[in-house]
Order: C-alpha cells, then sequence, then structure tokens
C-alpha cells in the first residue's frame, strides 16, 4: 500500500469513508452534528483547495486519508481517518509521518481529537505529541489539542 497526495476525483470517496470513520467517535460522544459527519462534498472540495489531503490504496480502494495545511509555520493536522478492516497494521502512523513530511518545513505540527478518543490518544502519543490545552465544547466532548516540535535540522 502506497500513500499518495489525494486528486479531485478522490475527494467522494474520501468523504464517504470519512463519515463510516467517524461514525464511531459520534456513537461515543453521542453526538451525530460533528463536523467530519456533516461535511459536504462541496465543503470537502474547498478544503481541498487549501489544504494537502494524503490517501492510502489497497487494490484501488481508499483505506486511509489524512490532511493538513501550513498556518503561520504550524502544520494543522487532520481527519486521520483509516478504514476498520485495515487498522492495527500501521497505516495511521505511516499517514501521520507523510503528513509530517509533506510539511517538513513547519516548525511544529497541531491536531486534537476528543477526551474520550483512547485509540487516537495513544496513537498521537507514540508519536510524541504532547497536550498543550483542553476546551470544552459541550457537556459531552472535550477537545484535547496536541502538539509536537519539528526537529528541523535533521
Amino acid at each position: 500500500m502506497k500513500i499518495s497526495i489525494a486528486e479531485k476525483k478522490d475527494l467522494k470517496e474520501i468523504l464517504e469513508l470519512q463519515k463510516s470513520c467517524y461514525m464511531e467517535e459520534a456513537e461515543l460522544y453521542d453526538d451525530f452534528s460533528i463536523p467530519p459527519l456533516t461535511q459536504t462534498l462541496e465543503s470537502i472540495e474547498l478544503d481541498y483547495k487549501k489544504e494537502k489531503i494524503l490517501k492510502v490504496e489497497s487494490d484501488g480502494k481508499i483505506v486511509g486519508s489524512v490532511r493538513g495545511f501550513l498556518e503561520s509555520n504550524t502544520c494543522k493536522i487532520g481527519r486521520l481517518i483509516v478504514d476498520k478492516a485495515f487498522r492495527n497494521k500501521g497505516l495511521g502512523k505511516q499517514l501521520m509521518n507523510q503528513i509530517e513530511n509533506e510539511f517538513d518545513n513547519a516548525n511544529r505540527f497541531e491536531l486534537f481529537t476528543g477526551h474520550k478518543s483512547v485509540r487516537n490518544l495513544s496513537l498521537y502519543n507514540k508519536l510524541r505529541y504532547s497536550e498543550f490545552r483542553k476546551q470544552w465544547i459541550n457537556e459531552k466532548l472535550e477537545l484535547i489539542y496536541l502538539e509536537k516540535s519539528n526537529n528541523l535540522d535533521k
């Protein structure tokens, strides 16, 4: 399986995978109005214009994706998704490493996840991300913001 930059024609398939993957998060927080579930094709097309979206394919089917963009020397990473059938095989880690490589000129990397998303928090901690802020969104969801400095002297 090879990670590559998504093309505009991939967006519909990525959006479908995103909605499938984030359904678990919605169930965890009992909130089905989260942005990854309500995103439209038009909206992801707008994201595509300003963000770098990566994909990983298996037998011609997209089974994972992540996206990022640069803002004030910080790479903001989001929407890391891996098809349920392909989890625990290192794809999430590979996608994260690749998006970091795509923004190797960034001073730092930043992302967020929900406080109950133990699997996500575990992955990000393994990748040396550390918590720097928390924000309650509603009575059910607290976002945990994580960051990692980029060693630009690699």
